[in-house]
């Protein structure tokens, strides 16, 4: 599994990245990295498969929200609070399939966490942005000019976490909001109105 905060384009151009490289046995995951690393491209070895895998997914969904934030103009208060959140979410998530939690601190949590609800070429915070400003999910997609994975991860993830008793509020509210089940405001009482507890 190769993940990591890395935009396509970037790489294509040759300016300098790093991404995390996991494989079931630790000896080929360091030996792969050693093979695909250059001097503008630098990976790190890891056994976390399911953390790698998850981080890389969940972080799709967590950038449509902090898209979303910012397209309503709910501030950037409200967007590190949801980027912060959605990592310990997909951390919680990530430690009941078998993962562990010190992979989403990395490159493949929250690395890609950063880039992909910051970045103006992520595909998935330009949906989140479309759809804070008031475009439909359906119309949102159509317009972008590639996949936001996130879209349809959301239920999946969703589905995931139910099986393993693990709360996702973040991932539980994006997919509502994507399926047109709940609007802006009930979305925002549903996170902030949730009972309070120790981080």
């Amino acid at each position: 599994m190769l993940s990591g905060p890395n935009f396509a384009h970037e790489i294509a151009e040759g300016l300098p990245a790093a991404a995390v490289l996991a494989a079931p046995e630790l000896s080929e995951a360091h030996r792969l990295a050693e093979q695909l690393s250059s001097s503008v491209f630098r990976l790190y070895a890891s056994q976390d498969c399911v953390g790698v895998q998850l981080g890389g997914a969940a972080k799709n969904v967590i950038a449509i929200a902090a898209g979303i934030t910012i397209g309503a103009k709910l501030g950037e208060n409200a967007r590190a609070a949801l980027v912060t959140r959605g990592l310990a979410e997909t951390a919680r998530l990530a430690t009941a399939l078998g993962g562990s939690p010190a992979t989403l601190s990395g490159l493949a949590g929250m690395g890609d966490l950063l880039l992909t609800c910051t970045g103006a070429s992520s595909r998935n915070y330009q949906m989140g942005l479309a759809l804070g400003r008031g475009v439909q999910t359906e119309d949102a997609l159509a317009a972008l000019p590639g996949v936001a994975e996130g879209a349809t991860t959301a239920s999946a993830l969703l589905g995931l976490a139910h099986r393993h008793g693990v709360s996702v509020p973040i991932i539980e509210t994006v997919s509502g909001f994507l399926a047109n089940t709940l609007t802006l405001s009930q979305a925002q009482e549903a996170l902030l109105n949730r009972p309070l507890k120790a981080e």
